[in-house]
């Protein structure tokens, strides 16, 4: 993943590290109220607490496996991971953008897309004014890549 992606997920981590204890507190204070079978406020809170422990484990477990790839070091002349794509739809007319990112930082309406996606797969390699027959699953799309290069995702989108 990029060093985006890995600041992205580290992000996510300390702020569930610090929502749980407060989720913990919501459970003791619910517990007050009585009867636990029928106590929303309980069954929210314990729910909450299981999607904040599981979500923690995934994290803690992407972070220690990740491989923080600086994509401004490669070579952009061919489709790589980190590239930015332009391409034209040419049946549409119409000049569509993305860069290539892992499976994590994956954000399409951003133009982030990751690099297992069909798309991705067979535009890794290719190089600019290359026209190629994309098989998606809406159908086949013909492209023709306008243009490859790198461009910084900036921490945020």
């Amino acid at each position: 993943m990029t060093e985006f992606g890995y600041k992205k997920l580290q992000e996510e981590l300390e702020t569930l590290k610090e929502e749980r204890p407060k989720v913990v507190v919501e459970i003791e204070k619910a517990k007050e109220h009585g009867d636990l079978r029928e106590n929303a406020e309980y069954h929210a809170a314990k729910e909450r607490l299981a999607f904040i422990d599981a979500r923690l484990a995934e994290l803690s477990d992407l972070l220690s496996r990740a491989q923080v790839i600086d994509p401004s070091k490669l070579s952009h002349e061919k489709v790589s991971f980190g590239s930015t794509v332009k391409l034209l739809d040419i049946e549409e007319d119409e000049e569509i953008e993305y860069t290539i990112v892992g499976a994590t930082e994956s954000n399409p309406e951003h133009g982030l897309i990751s690099y297992h996606t069909p798309l991705a797969r067979q535009l890794l390699g290719k190089e600019e004014g290359d026209e190629i027959t994309v098989k998606l699953p809406k159908g086949e799309i013909d492209f023709e890549i306008l243009e490859v290069y790198y461009k910084p995702i900036k921490f945020g989108e």
